[in-house]
């Protein structure tokens, strides 16, 4: 027992002073990313934000025209403005995108950097001879990480108060990423230490995941000896006192004692991170095979949309219309349009904008559908039609199916980012796999599975303690989540020190073994 106890400190000290370390910085960045967010992106619903209004009185090529300048039958097809103009974009996967102006029928090219200067400030509502063209980026840097297959990109440097900082695709003549100083100093505050988002490291894929599973996975080693050692540690007095069991003063007290209790949190921190790298076979099961097309009952025939009439599209929606996606459903023609929920013309375009990252349902696009066959509004889809296609297109049965006004545990969002009302749909395959379908769109949206539903708790549970009781409820959730984090902040703190202490004490002692003086005229061997 007495040899299990000293291997038992010896390791929690020694494993303890670099991982105590890494703790640290785990806490310090985790306080910033709950507020700052991610690595800065542009999502969709920013870029529907800062599009332009489609100028549909000065369309004149109708949807089969542009198919027939084209030269073949598209998968995807949507209606945008670029430079003030309307422009049809047929994306392909892995591939440019085609554009054709639907103004005159003429193909744009590929973006020239001067060009790409023009769409980083519609975007940004910055003047365009603000930008400076910094280059070509063809390998990821450090803020063009999370999206390595949008390069090649252009950079532009913006002369403004922000430090502003543009890439824009040139393939797809859109603004990629922008960064500005602020966003810059929280990722590396936050996103960059906590996920060891380094440029070099994550170009290698293979080491950066070694060393995330690596260390989060030795983390989890160090805060269960903690935990053994807040058991083991106790002294045995009669009667029982915990005040007197605990054989520490001083800091060592505090640190026993905080540990104690908060490393329960350190522990589930440490596991969860790991389990965010999939290390488990089991983590990466697929559930039951859906062809993601079920609903559309076909490809898309743009021939099958009539020719633009403005006057129907003027006054639609409240607020502007920026793009419509041309989609197929139930094997007919329908459009998408989406707008900005909000048009706020005293709040200016730039300040809506240029957030330093975007937080959830900050910033919200609307969308409505239509059916192109009469140009009336579709009011969702039949729920037991959309039951029935799912039930004939797998090898499973349908168990239940529920039409949920309310995100239940796997299905949800904060600020109700998710659609609602959703369809869910349960199987009695082996994976027990259930289906989420958006019933005003026809569109599937994900498929859960068991292994999945394990995962959301031991991950996003453990995590993000992202619990229905009050993760809706800030801030309960923040001032909880700080308490914890403090206190494994403090932990880890206490450990850093106490660890380097010893550490520093330990080699002193080495030192003075080794490098011992001998006394004056002392002769080594030889006895007195």
């Amino acid at each position: 027992m007495r040899l299990f106890k000293t291997l038992l400190i010896l390791s929690h000290r020694y494993i303890g002073i670099p991982l105590s370390f890494l703790f640290v910085v785990w806490f310090l960045s985790a306080f910033v990313m709950i507020y700052a967010g991610g690595m800065p992106r542009v999502t969709h619903e920013m870029r529907i934000e800062a599009a332009a209004p489609l100028p549909f009185e000065t369309i004149s090529v109708s949807p089969w025209q542009a198919v027939g300048i084209l030269g073949y039958s598209p998968f995807e097809a949507k209606l945008r403005t670029i430079f003030d103009r309307p422009v049809y974009e047929f994306p392909e996967p892995g591939y440019p995108s085609t554009f054709i102006w639907a103004d005159n029928g003429e193909f744009l090219s590929e973006l020239t950097p001067e060009q790409g200067a023009g769409i980083a400030a519609d975007f940004l509502d910055i003047p365009e001879t603000d930008f400076t063209y910094t280059g070509l980026v063809s390998q990821p840097d450090q803020w063009t990480i999370p999206i390595p297959n949008e390069l090649p990109l252009f950079k532009y440097s913006a002369e403004d108060a922000y430090g502003t900082e543009v890439y824009v695709s040139p393939t797809r003549a859109q603004v990629a990423v922008y960064t500005t100083r602020q966003s810059r100093m929280l990722a590396w505050l936050g996103t960059i230490p906590h996920w060891f988002y380094f440029t070099d490291l994550r170009a290698n894929q293979p080491l950066w995941y070694d060393i995330v599973v690596w260390t989060s996975g030795i983390g989890c080693i160090l805060a269960i000896l903690g935990l053994i050692m807040s058991v083991t540690q106790l002294r045995k007095v009669r009667p029982f006192s915990f005040q007197k069991a605990i054989p520490y003063k001083g800091l060592m007290r505090w640190h026993y004692l905080l540990g104690t209790f908060f490393g329960v949190f350190v522990l589930t921190w440490a596991f969860s991170g790991m389990l965010s790298m999939e290390p488990f076979a089991w983590t990466n099961e697929r559930g039951l095979p859906v062809n993601e097309g079920i609903y559309q009952e076909g490809i898309l025939e743009l021939d099958a949309f009539p020719e633009t009439n403005a006057e129907q599209w003027d006054g639609l929606v409240v607020g502007t219309i920026k793009e419509v996606e041309f989609r197929w459903i139930g094997g007919e023609p329908y459009y998408l349009a989406l707008y900005s929920a909000t048009d706020n013309l005293a709040v200016d375009k730039r300040d809506r904008l240029h957030q330093p990252y975007y937080i959830v349902g900050q910033l919200e696009s609307g969308s409505t559908l239509i059916k192109a066959e009469g140009f009336t509004m579709q009011n969702g889809f039949d729920v037991d039609t959309l039951v029935a296609k799912l039930q004939n297109s797998v090898e499973a049965k349908v168990t239940a199916y529920d039409v949920l006004d309310e995100y239940d545990d796997y299905y949800y969002s904060r600020n109700n980012q998710l659609p609602l009302p959703v369809l869910r749909v349960k199987f009695d395959d082996p994976a027990l796999s259930w289906i989420y379908v958006d019933p005003q769109k026809s569109e599937l949206l994900s498929l859960i599975h068991k292994y999945s539903r394990i995962e959301r708790w031991l991950y996003s549970g453990l995590h993000s303690l992202d619990f229905a009781f009050w993760y809706h409820k800030r801030p309960l959730w923040d001032l909880g989540m700080i308490v914890l984090l403090l206190g494994g902040l403090l932990v880890s703190c206490l450990g850093l020190y106490l660890g380097l202490r010893r550490l520093k004490n330990d080699i002193k002692a080495i030192a003075r073994k080794i490098f011992h003086q001998q006394k004056p005229g002392e002769v080594p061997g030889v006895p007195h």
